[in-house]
């Protein structure tokens, strides 16, 4: 139960780790713009395109994630299979920033992939 919570926790802060090289990008593309971000962020492109794209996918996957992590927790389904998920999401997703970040689109999808079908398995290990 502690390993699924820790990761559910991680998989929270996801979105705003992703946003660090996002930061940079948009700093490195003539200073970061506080007062009109996303106007910046639309001009963005290659890497800080790619940094953008894989922050908003963070939250994507975290919409993915949470209601498996929290079935698994409130169900009493919790055991080494379902914190092996947990686990594997986490990873699959730290794995698919590098991914993004570096241009490996099969790879990132190869990634991606393993996440989304972690988080599926935990919805379907909840249910009695």
């Amino acid at each position: 139960m502690t390993i699924i919570m820790i990761c559910l926790f991680i998989a929270t802060l996801m979105p705003m780790i992703a946003k660090v090289p996002l930061a940079w990008a948009m700093n490195k593309a003539g200073g970061y713009d506080n007062r009109n971000p996303r106007e910046q962020q639309k001009s963005l492109s290659g890497f800080g395109a790619r940094a953008k794209a894989a922050h908003e996918n963070c939250f994507e996957a975290l919409i993915m994630f949470t209601p498996g992590a929290l079935a698994v927790l409130i169900t009493n389904n919790a055991g080494h299979l379902t914190e092996y998920l947990a686990i594997a999401f986490v990873v699959s997703r730290f794995a698919y920033l590098l991914a993004y970040y570096a241009d490996k689109h099969l790879l990132r999808s190869a990634f991606w992939g393993v996440g989304f079908i972690s988080s599926l398995a935990l919805l379907w290990l909840a249910i009695p």
